[in-house]
């Protein structure tokens, strides 16, 4: 079976939302709930990935991925996003201390990676999905680096005091509000310098030039599509996708329903053609090298075809029918997120 390493998923805010004791047991367990548990990983080929920390609005969230056009969702308060993303933090240890013999693991370096990924284990990196609980003078950055944090979305799809959060909107560009502060320019340089990844997934277009023109490292975009070929306010222009495939960056094919349908419609029928035909958009424009997968487990609706995890294997056997080879669809796969992280934490 094919590895798959994953750009993105939303399974520490799932267990934390279920604020239960039992949660990771549960989870290691086989609970079935969910697009995420281990069994279902490791039945599905899931190698490893980005897990995310989310701090949801106190407005909004309901209608999350259930519209289209959902209605503006409300800043954070940083006090409230500390304390969420500590509890997080909390689970990802358990996570990792608990189930190192059923192959669960903290990556730190591409190193840590292969070698999980040779053994069998599910490789996890720390992501934080939206900086909210970093204060002005980054305090708390180096607190969370310190806990393993190697990774960084700047904002989610809402404003902060670091930049703008682009709205989810269909159809519509991402080009909405104003670019980075002085305080998000400061985060950025900072996450150059620890080597922190930086993730444009939900920042506007103002913000995402701004790091293209600041940011010494490749350009991320862990769990996005082309507007192209579906307008959501999420989906990357071409000229982002070139911008890129220069910086020999990533953008990872995000499963969401909402950014793959292109009749304004949410449906969850989706072909593994719509998928295939994403991704060899993406890869014309921003090249072979440059385009993974990024799943958005746990945190969106899936076409039918995957359900949850245990569907990896029908995607990989979608790319094959789309006629990608099996070097091409090693690429996409793993091989390319490896590379890029190479790059940005300086361990090939």
């Amino acid at each position: 079976m094919i590895p798959v390493f994953d750009g993105h998923n939303d399974l520490l805010f799932r267990l934390w939302q279920k604020n239960s004791a039992t949660a990771v047991s549960n989870f290691i367990d086989g609970e079935k709930e969910g697009q995420l548990d281990l069994p279902r990983m490791h039945d599905g080929g899931f190698a490893g990935g980005f897990f995310a920390m989310f701090v949801p609005s106190e407005t909004g969230d309901s209608a999350l991925h259930k519209t289209l056009n959902p209605p503006p969702y409300s800043a954070v308060p940083h006090e409230r996003a500390k304390q969420v993303t500590g509890e997080m933090v909390g689970l990802f240890h358990r996570l990792t201390a608990e189930v190192p013999s059923r192959g669960f693991r903290a990556s730190l370096s591409v190193s840590h990676i292969r070698r999980a990924m040779a053994e069998g284990a599910i490789a996890a990196i720390l992501h934080l999905e939206g900086a909210e609980a970093i204060g002005p003078d980054l305090s708390e950055l180096d607190e969370l680096y310190a806990a393993g944090l190697r990774s960084i979305g700047l904002v989610w799809s809402r404003p902060n005091i670091f930049g703008e959060g682009v709205p989810f909107a269909w159809p519509s560009s991402s080009n909405t509000g104003a670019g980075l502060n002085e305080a998000g320019r400061k985060l950025v340089k900072t996450c150059n310098i620890k080597r922190i990844m930086i993730d444009l997934s939900h920042l506007n277009e103002a913000g995402f030039w701004d790091v293209a023109k600041l940011s010494t490292a490749p350009l991320v975009a862990t769990h996005s599509n082309a507007h192209a070929l579906s307008p959501s306010s999420r989906n990357l222009t071409d000229e982002q996708l070139r911008a890129i495939g220069q910086s020999q960056g990533m953008v990872g094919l995000n499963y969401a329903i909402d950014f793959l349908q292109n009749d304004g419609v949410l449906h969850s029928d989706i072909a593994p053609e719509i998928l295939i035909r994403h991704l060899d958009h993406m890869i014309s424009v921003a090249g072979e090298d440059c385009v993974g997968l990024g799943s958005d487990f746990d945190g969106a609706t899936v076409p039918d075809f995957l359900r949850d995890v245990t569907g990896l294997p029908k995607l990989v056997e979608a790319m094959r029918q789309g006629g990608f080879g099996e070097k091409l669809i090693a690429k996409l796969t793993h091989e390319n997120w490896l590379r890029a992280l190479g790059l940005i934490w300086g361990d090939p």
